[in-house]
């Protein structure tokens, strides 16, 4: 992807102080985290009530790793109403014409009145952003991956896949070892005119089987069915990867465990702040010792392994 060249948004803070990502303290948001001032390029739909938005953020998109995510205040810069960001992950990096980080994009379902007010910005608005956030993946595995997606779970494995594969550096960094196979993303949504960016998956060679609730496109139940088949028929992955609400990924954790298929989730737990003072995003992860503990997940996630989360504890999540 190419973007017209940005000049680089204002920036309001400095990379908060503090251990980085690579000191392994996941306790703390990331030091290149920042608040941004970014300019709308492009707003557009691209599946029922669901949008990407493409924002001139230099500076993010140079920091920023598949897995991570941003915080966006949904009206223009400078408003408070909303008060509260809301978070999303990347979907992708953008280039400029001489191949540098130029853009982010994110892709977000209109639920509320946050995401409401977000679909009314045009390009040319500035909006305050904070990012990156979070701890995104890390090296990918010898072996086949299989990305497993529910509801807007897709968001995070376009640049996932990209960067796996070897066909794109993220936060400066590109995969020395990169897959040798695609990866196969399985997408599961109620209906099909909810199914979003399957072009992208597909242009970037990610192959893409899909389920609907309803049965208006592919296997007609849940995504985790199509795992199960794969799963069934062999051979198994090397890891899974799953995103979406908590009662798929529940599901898609027992159904690696009977296989023995390394796992990890990233989970979309509702969040407030995205740099740990909030305590509004806490999910129940399993400790050495057997006990559950609340972790934040904008700061100690939003990856996990599936087998580490107390799922009997993430209802309403």
């Amino acid at each position: 992807m190419t973007a017209t060249p940005e000049s680089e948004p204002h920036r309001h803070e400095h990379p908060a102080s503090g251990p980085s990502h690579d000191a392994r303290d996941p306790a703390v948001a990331p030091a290149s985290a920042a608040v941004w001032s970014a300019s709308v390029l492009e707003n557009v739909p691209i599946a029922r009530d669901t949008y990407r938005l493409r924002l001139a953020a230099p500076g993010l998109a140079k920091f920023i790793r598949p897995g991570q995510f941003a915080m966006v205040r949904p009206g223009p810069e400078g408003a408070s109403d909303p008060l509260l960001g809301r978070p999303f992950a990347l979907y992708d990096v953008v280039l400029d014409g001489a191949g540098e980080p130029a853009a982010v994009d994110l892709v977000y379902l209109v639920v509320g009145r946050g995401t409401g007010a977000l679909a009314g910005r045009r390009p040319g608005e500035r909006l305050s952003v904070w990012g990156p956030l979070g701890n995104g993946f890390g090296a990918p595995p010898r072996g086949d991956v299989v990305f497993v997606a529910g509801g807007l779970g897709q968001t995070p494995f376009l640049a996932l896949g990209r960067w796996w594969m070897g066909r794109m550096a993220y936060g400066g960094e590109r995969i020395a070892r990169p897959i040798s196979a695609a990866p196969l993303m399985l997408y599961g949504v109620r209906s099909e005119p909810l199914l979003a960016g399957l072009d992208d998956f597909r242009s970037a060679g990610i192959a893409v089987e899909v389920a609907t609730d309803d049965g208006s496109a592919g296997h007609h139940g849940y995504v985790t069915d199509l795992l199960a088949a794969r799963l069934e028929r062999g051979p198994l992955p090397a890891r899974v990867i799953g995103c979406g609400p908590a009662p798929m990924l529940a599901a898609l954790s027992r159904l690696t465990s009977k296989y023995e298929v390394p796992c990890e989730v990233s989970l979309e737990n509702h969040m407030a702040c995205g740099f740990g003072a909030c305590f509004s995003c806490v999910a129940p992860i399993r400790q050495p010792n057997g006990s559950a503990d609340l972790r934040r997940v904008c700061v100690e996630g939003p990856i996990f392994p599936a087998d580490a989360v107390d799922w009997s504890g993430m209802h309403g999540q």
